[in-house]
């Protein structure tokens, strides 16, 4: 049987209530969204999605609560695109940390080849961004936009997301957060922290299936920020632009109805679960597998040393191992699922000192049993010892 300790890609598994939420909308509603004649079908699909907006409004701290400035994507890639495409302007600059995905990166590097300025800030050999180097970068230029991702896909370690939202709120500057790691499991108030926009995926913290994400938006941001994608939305059909009414102004084409209904689902089993019971388990279990693989010879963890400020995301190397051959024999041998390699985040893997070899990262999540990570840490003894 497979040990799952890849939940920094995707938590699986899911909750049932998820795909028998997909499988009951394409089978006993499937009606699309403003695109029909108001039946009982098209209507149950108009509630699903509004009630899907006004739960993540009420979930993230949305400005005023007000679900018209939740937008749905495809992911938290497409929702970074969105903002950094329909605001960033040719000699517009923008700060990002040298912890970022390359959700961030790739796009703005596209973008600084068409005249916008690109600052990377150092973060320290943990991949912690001071506040402070922030705070001097935006005294010493005019900047525009700062991005950031809350938490570390490669190494785990969570920004300090009051203090630097405090100081791009004195600069009065937009703070744009990549949340794909953290929503879900950290709390997160966007109209409290002053985001400009709160940019999340539904596969990962918040227990949704993959192909659904969005953006909960600080209002006159949005107004600023051109659509990325133009047509058809099921209303103002008179128009030959797209509108500018939200949310209909970021949501040209079908969404992704069945993954709406997927990530409302597992939004409601968190409510019942208790997300602080998700967050205190997952911290458990994260701090068992630390204390496991810091007694395992020849290691090499990245990021935070205990579980103060992260979250269980653990990238290690072990001296005289290549991280991809450990990979597939935890695989192959024991059935234990990992993630090697540079986990699309360069940057960071320069921060950290793992370029270009990368990491083996192991990630346990929520169904994740005490047995499964004494058996990884058993199990990695084993193969380092062959």
């Amino acid at each position: 049987m497979a040990i799952y300790m890849n939940n920094g890609a995707t938590t699986w598994p899911k909750p049932e209530c998820v795909a028998r939420a997909m499988a009951d909308f394409l089978t006993g509603c499937g009606a699309n969204l403003a695109r029909g004649s108001a039946s009982a079908r098209d209507m149950g699909t108009f509630d699903l999605v509004f009630t899907c907006r006004e739960r993540l409004a009420s979930f993230f701290g949305g400005w005023e609560d007000d679900p018209r400035y939740v937008n749905f994507t495809a992911n938290v890639t497409e929702s970074l695109n969105v903002v950094f495409k329909g605001y960033l302007k040719p000699g517009m600059k923008v700060l990002i940390s040298s912890m970022e995905h390359n959700a961030v990166v790739r796009p703005l590097r596209r973008l600084e080849a068409r005249g916008v300025s690109v600052e990377v800030l150092q973060c320290d050999g943990e991949g912690f961004l001071h506040p402070s180097t922030l705070a001097k970068a935006l005294k010493e230029s005019d900047v525009s936009l700062v991005a950031l991702s809350h938490c570390s896909n490669v190494c785990g370690t969570v920004q300090n997301l009051d203090a630097v939202a405090e100081v791009c709120r004195e600069a009065a500057v937009p703070l744009v957060v990549d949340c794909a790691q953290t929503a879900g499991i950290l709390s997160l108030d966007a109209e409290k922290l002053g985001l400009a926009a709160l940019c999340f995926t539904g596969h990962k913290g918040l227990f949704g299936p993959q192909g659904i994400g969005g953006i909960l938006w600080k209002p006159d941001f949005a107004e600023k920020t051109e659509w990325f994608v133009e047509g058809g939305t099921g209303s103002f059909s008179h128009l030959e632009l797209q509108p500018d009414t939200m949310p209909d102004k970021f949501e040209a084409g079908t969404p992704n109805l069945p993954g709406i209904a997927g990530l409302l689902a597992a939004l409601d089993w968190m409510e019942e679960t208790g997300i602080e019971n998700i967050r205190r388990r997952e911290e458990s279990l994260g701090a068992l597998l630390l204390e496991g693989l810091l007694t395992l010879p020849g290691v090499r963890l990245s990021g935070r040393k205990t579980m103060d400020g992260r979250l269980p995301v653990f990238a290690v190397n072990f001296e005289g191992r290549d991280n991809g051959i450990l990979a597939a024999r935890l695989s192959e041998d024991w059935g234990i699922e990992t993630r090697p390699g540079l986990h699309c985040a360069p940057l960071a893997h320069k921060t950290l000192g793992t370029f270009p070899g990368g990491a083996l990262r192991l990630s346990p999540g929520w169904f994740s049993t005490v047995d499964e990570i004494r058996k990884t840490v058993d199990a990695l003894k084993a193969v380092l010892a062959s």
